[in-house]
């Protein structure tokens, strides 16, 4: 690529998000004058510098576009600088000696067209499965897939004909739950935010029931009426007043996967949980897990879930935004439930 210059679309936090607010789209800007140098600058310790082709929006991210005087797991962005996420690239410069020209890879990168990666290339994992929509990377065979199947395999340990709730259930993670405890004949059961999402759960990724968590004045009722002899696994994205209407509803040595609390990230203060004294008479285990302890796992989960595509036995929906110009739009409509489906961003198809 020698020393090529162009223009390089980035996307820039504008502001951090006060606790307590929902995002806006004015909270982060697409700044479009940057120009980059196509090359690897001289001197620079291993490297490669990617196009990025598919950029993940992922609920996490949220967390990120706030201060926290606390470090947490993942550092916060920073105003003025651009935003990182999961996403899919093509290398088109390397130094690195495990990475060449035309490699397609996924991992954490910049949301822009054209990112210099320096450090964590450890992390990044070589696409192999190239005959398969790259845009898979970003969800179903990418992080979000690969927090579905460690959580529901490692963590929750499943058996087979359990009952098993999902909430959040038609997200890039929780609609291949969903689909693997069927695969174990599991009774399975989902909570979404709206028909149209319910009516994906029960005809497209093939729930036993789901309901509209919306409309339902009475979480407890709901479950009761959908899962009458209560819950052995509860994968839990949601967290606040869904996880207190699940804990009474557990069975005995039931386990909560927790993947993610969605519902209390906008909020200033946490939801209470009033019944969490059901984790001890009921003997129910409640984890949380980070999919990156995990990865070790990756290539095995990418070999299965694969081949269960080509056979037609695992189904996915996607939300796509076309062009970085929309991405703020896709990032900011996660949290309002706005997607059907994996929501992911494309900067260039190839």
């Amino acid at each position: 690529m020698g020393s090529e210059a162009v223009r390089n679309k980035k996307v820039v936090l504008k502001q951090y998000v006060e606790a307590g607010r929902s995002p806006r789209e004015s909270d982060v800007e697409v700044v479009a004058t940057e120009t980059v140098a196509l090359a690897i600058p001289e001197g620079s310790p291993p490297a490669i510098l990617v196009k990025n082709l598919y950029l993940s929006c992922d609920p996490y991210m949220r967390g990120r576009m706030t201060k926290h005087d606390t470090p947490s797991y993942i550092p916060d962005f920073t105003p003025g600088s651009v935003i990182t996420g999961l996403g899919v690239s093509r290398v088109v410069e390397s130094t690195h000696p495990d990475f060449i020209v035309g490699d397609l890879i996924w991992g954490i990168t910049g949301w822009e067209e054209y990112t210099l990666l320096v450090s964590n290339l450890g992390s990044f994992f070589k696409i192999r499965y190239t005959d398969l929509p790259l845009s898979y990377y970003t969800g179903l065979l990418g992080m979000p897939g690969f927090t579905a199947y460690a959580g529901f395999s490692q963590v929750a340990q499943p058996k087979k004909g359990e009952r098993v709730f999902v909430s959040s259930a038609s997200g890039a993670v929780g609609q291949l739950v969903g689909q693997l405890a069927k695969r174990m004949d599991c009774y399975v059961v989902g909570s979404a935010g709206s028909d149209e999402k319910v009516d994906l759960l029960k005809n497209k990724f093939g729930f036993d029931e789901a309901f509209n968590y919306k409309q339902e004045t009475d979480l407890d009722a709901a479950l009761k009426r959908c899962l009458p002899e209560g819950i052995d696994i509860y994968f839990e994205n949601v967290g606040g007043r869904m996880l207190d209407a699940v804990l009474p509803n557990m069975r005995t040595h039931g386990r909560i996967p927790v993947c993610g609390m969605i519902s209390q990230l906008n909020l200033e203060k946490p939801d209470p949980v009033h019944n969490l004294f059901c984790l001890l008479i009921k003997q129910v285990r409640m984890q949380g897990f980070l999919v990156s302890e995990f990865y070790h796992l990756y290539r095995e989960f990418e070999d299965e879930v694969v081949q269960l595509i080509r056979e037609g036995k695992i189904t996915y929906v996607e939300d796509v935004a076309e062009g970085l110009e929309n991405a703020p739009a896709a990032l900011v409509g996660l949290f309002s439930g706005r997607n059907v489906g994996k929501q992911l961003v494309v900067i260039a198809r190839e």
